[in-house]
């Protein structure tokens, strides 16, 4: 078509009516062509469209052809019978390659638990709700976690659980034996079991864990997402003294290398403790001074008040 345009160079009202025709037609037969496809995919004959729809079909038939100027009240019925959204039938996009309309084809069909759990990965809830008022301490064996975290739990009238002793009530074996039977990756499910059941069972806690359990990275992550995660941290020989004064001499007897084993862990996984959203050194710090500036910390930054 020759545009037809006014001394200034603009389009005529005769050529932007010509335009919108044209796309009016083209809407009609895309339209048309879309309910003809959506019918034929779920297998349904015109007829039985039409009694499900209330749209005769010979008013069907010229839709389908391009031929039918429908009004939104039809063409919204028949895209309930078709069990369509009317904007997949009148949109640009071609729904029958659009990801968004397969994705939502699969959800109808899903099952709730399905439905919900999509629900939940495309629409997150906010970083502090998924936290609630849960908080837990990460870090190496002799950091303080057990002994901090129980009387955190006790002052701020917070459970406390030790993430171990989940593992051996869910096992019905002390940690050792699961790691004799099991091995690592035995232990690993069994731990990443007891961080969700934890989850779900408490909305406020104090939880300690293993310090090894940042070098499992979908475990850790979902630590980091549903807790208020501090590193307790402390000089490699504090730690090791620590362990000792426990009465486990383990980390010392027989290796004479057990230090500078320490240290290397200690290097390779600060960059996984610093994920962590709060930390603090209990270097040279008594137990009620380290106490205190937990507890100092936690209420500062609101993790049991969220």
């Amino acid at each position: 078509m020759t545009e037809i345009t006014n001394f200034r160079g603009e389009s005529s009202p005769q050529d932007t009516r010509d335009h919108t025709e044209a796309s009016v037609d083209g809407l009609i037969v895309r339209v048309g062509e879309r309910v003809r496809e959506a019918r034929q995919r779920r297998g349904i004959p015109r007829r039985v469209l039409s009694e499900m729809s209330g749209v005769s079909p010979r008013y069907l038939a010229q839709l389908e052809a391009g031929e039918g100027n429908i009004s939104i009240g039809l063409l919204q019925r028949v895209a309930v019978a078709l069990d369509h959204r009317i904007e997949w039938l009148v949109g640009e996009d071609d729904p029958w390659t659009s990801d968004a309309v397969r994705v939502a084809d699969l959800f109808r069909v899903a099952n709730a638990d399905v439905q919900q759990a999509a629900l939940r990965i495309l629409n997150p809830e906010p970083a502090e709700a998924l936290r609630a008022k849960r908080v837990c301490l990460v870090g190496l064996r002799g950091a303080g976690k057990s002994t901090l975290g129980a009387r955190l739990g006790a002052e701020m009238d917070a459970p406390f659980v030790e993430l171990n002793a989940e593992i051996e009530e869910q096992s019905g074996m002390p940690v050792s034996e699961v790691m004799a039977l099991y091995g690592q990756e035995g232990y690993r499910k069994l731990e990443a079991q007891a961080v969700s059941r934890v989850i779900a069972t408490h909305e406020t806690m104090i939880l300690a864990v293993a310090g090894g359990i940042v070098a499992e990275p979908e475990t850790y992550n979902t630590l980091l997402s549903h807790f208020h995660t501090i590193w307790l941290r402390a000089s490699p020989a504090e730690h090791m003294e620590r362990v000792r004064a426990q009465g486990d001499e383990r980390p010392m007897a027989g290796n004479p290398e057990a230090m500078e084993q320490l240290k290397s862990i200690l290097t390779s996984r600060e960059a996984l403790y610093g994920k962590a959203l709060a930390q603090f050194d209990t270097s040279g710090l008594s137990e009620d001074e380290a106490f205190a500036r937990l507890k100092d910390l936690v209420v500062d930054r609101g993790f049991l008040s969220a």
